[in-house]
Parts: structure tokens; sequence; C-alpha cells
């Protein structure tokens, strides 16, 4: 629907409102109030969702242990700026090495608006840097992908309905620390849609029917992600042919640290050379003010 569509649409909905009757059915009148306000969001550009929480993971790509590290920087600039922000977070699943690295993590954030803040956040992120895992002091370029979704909760999601041939659910136990189970039953799950091959693994709620609640949400929030990209792909003229070659091949932002010291976002052009005020203490708003006028 173009905005000369929607525009046409409030003022025919509009209309209706101001009929003597509008209230005598107060299931449909406030079915279309609510219609007029989902399409105002749309002309503003608000989604419905940007109000709402988000969910986060962090995914490893090459680098090898500099990769994982890398994704651990990311985690702690994140965090850093969850805590300015007042958010709350909470661990759904995390894939450790040995050396306190990652090779993908999800937390889920509680915050007002923290999807609106931070879903231009998704993209790929690249580090040059001297490498602290290379006996020969070697430059090493490193590459982590950021994933921001909303997060669906049960009744809210309703646009987007998952057939039941499409997912295939797997259980295995929760791991603790060091490897080691924390329970004995299998409460872990791992939530695989079959024609996207898009896998969820989350492990930390209490039991085996919450965990697969909570990762068919975020399914969810990955299928709705990557549909309201093809979306905007498609509104602009572009062609995806292969989703992982786009997520891969384009990074968002750069964080060097050596031959100079630069973070700078492709994007917008946002540029500063306090590396450690980033990367440590999560001073990032700049970006994120910039990325909102993409």
């Amino acid at each position: 629907m173009t905005k000369e569509e929607m525009h046409a649409k409030i003022t025919e909905l509009e209309a209706e409102m101001v009929s003597g009757d509008f209230w005598s059915d107060k299931i449909h009148a406030q079915a279309v109030i609510k219609e007029i306000a989902d399409l105002k969001e749309k002309i503003a550009g608000v989604g419905k969702y940007d109000r709402g929480n988000a969910v986060m993971t962090i995914f490893s790509g090459a680098g090898g242990d500099d990769a994982e590290d890398f994704s651990s920087m990311l985690l702690t600039m994140y965090l850093k700026f969850f805590e300015k922000q007042n958010f709350e977070t909470k661990l759904l699943h995390e894939n450790k090495n040995d050396h306190g690295g990652y090779r993908n993590i999800t937390v889920e954030i509680h915050g007002k608006n923290a999807y609106g803040m931070l879903k231009n956040e998704s993209g790929v992120h690249r580090l040059v840097r001297i490498s602290p895992f290379n006996a020969k002091k070697l430059r090493h370029t490193s590459f982590s992908m950021v994933e921001i979704i909303p997060d669906f909760k049960d009744g809210a999601n309703d646009e987007i309905v998952i057939p039941a041939d499409d997912i295939r659910v797997e259980f295995s136990r929760s791991s603790g620390p060091g490897g080691q189970n924390v329970n004995k039953r299998e409460t872990a799950v791992r939530v695989v849609h079959i024609p996207a091959g898009i896998a969820v693994h989350v492990e930390t709620e209490r039991s085996q029917e919450q965990n697969r609640k909570k990762a068919v949400q975020i399914l969810k929030g990955k299928l709705f992600k990557k549909q309201d990209e093809e979306r905007k792909a498609a509104e602009s003229g572009m062609y995806i042919s292969k989703t992982t070659e786009i997520e891969w091949g384009n990074q968002i932002r750069s964080y060097v640290i050596h031959p100079y010291k630069m973070v700078k976002d492709h994007r917008t052009g946002v540029e500063t050379s306090n590396v450690d005020a980033v990367l440590e203490d999560g001073e990032i708003m700049p970006f994120i003010e910039a990325e909102k006028n993409l």
C-alpha cells in the first residue's frame, strides 16, 4: 500500500468514526481505531514492534579465535550501552570457546523502544588489529554478525504463522559453565525452520516447554526480519538472491585498532578515533542516532 493509499484509507476510516452508530459495535470500533493508528505509524515510518523489546544474536564469522574474541568485545560494548539505557538483559543461549570468546550468543533485551533503537545495528561488523592469538603479532581482520529482531510475545505475533510441518524440534541437555550438565533432563531446545534453514537454540528457561515456546517466538522474529528485509529490497528495486552473501559480504561498521584507531560506520560516514570509548564503554549512540535517518 502506497502512502497515498494509506492516507486515503485513513480518511475513509475517520469518516466512518463520525457516523452516529460507530460505537454501537465496540469491537469493530476498536479495530477501526487500531487500524488508523497502525496506518499513521506506517506513514511516519514507525513499525509496531519498534516500541518493544528485542533479541540480539552475535555470530562469529571468518577469523577463528580472533573472530570469537571480537564477538565477546561486541557483547561487552552492547551490554555497556544497555546499562546506560537502563535496559535489562537475559541470556538465552551461548556457545563459548576456551578463551572467553563466543561462537554465538543470544540475549533478550527488555526496555522501552529497544527494538526501534537497535534494529539498525543488524549487520556485519569488522575488526582490524594485531592478533593476540598470533605469535608473529601480525595484523588480523575479523568479522562478526549482529542480528537484532523484535521480541515476539504470545498473542502479539499473529501475522507470522508457521505450519507445523515446517518446524523440526530437537532436545538436548542444557549445559552450564565448563560444559557441565546443569540438569539431567533434556530441557535445551533447538527449533529449525526447514524451508528457510533457520535454527534457534534456547536453553536458559526453567522447562523444556518454556524453552520451546521462547525458541518459536525468536524464530518468528527472525522470519519477520527476513520478510521485512525482502520487502525493503523489493521496494528499492534490489534483488537478494543469496541472503548469506549479502549478510557476510557487506560490513556496516569497522573497528580499527591497528595501524591507527578509528571506528567508522560505512552507511552514515559517522566515525570516531576513540575506539576504547566505543568498545569498552558502549558509546555507540552517535552511530545509532545517525542510523535512524537511513
